[in-house]
């Protein structure tokens, strides 16, 4: 999807009006994730940085990139359930058959989601359901559709 269609997913459907976001991007897509995060309804607030071991020489250019981005955004004024100490994490890489499982997001992000921010939680773009989380995409059977408010 282009980041203009991204822009135009309905998320302000289902989100409540107090609300987190953990938007995840790239290098190359920061800036655009604070243009996504606006046009959903939300106000940037912190920049987290998933800092990956370096495999090989890694994707880039003059830098092997080895690190993924997550923008935290709030809708509202939804209250974190607790507070963590710092904004970078080493979470270790995902595999499936014994290779890094590509874009799987570390399940230790999903449980810091889950101890921070108050539920009902959704995952969009969502590769796989997890317990208690409504899912929405097109690799993963939806249980939610854009155009309804979250359960």
């Amino acid at each position: 999807m282009t980041v203009a269609e991204i822009c135009a997913l309905p998320v302000k459907n289902v989100v409540a009006e107090d609300a987190h976001l953990y938007l995840w991007t790239i290098n190359r897509y920061v800036e655009d994730a604070y243009t996504v995060a606006r046009a959903w309804g939300f106000e940037p607030s912190t920049l987290l940085t998933w800092a990956k071991k370096p495999m090989g020489g890694g994707l880039g250019g003059t830098f092997g990139i080895s690190t993924e981005y997550i923008l935290f955004a709030r809708r509202g004024s939804l209250a974190a359930k607790q507070r963590v100490k710092g904004t970078w994490f080493p979470w270790k890489r995902e595999y499936v058959n014994g290779a890094p499982a590509h874009s799987r997001k570390p399940a230790a992000f999903m449980e810091m989601v889950e101890a921070v921010s108050p539920g009902p939680h959704l995952e969009l773009f969502a590769r796989r359901r997890r317990p208690g989380w409504s899912v929405w995409g097109n690799e993963v059977e939806p249980d939610i559709s854009l155009d309804a408010p979250m359960p």
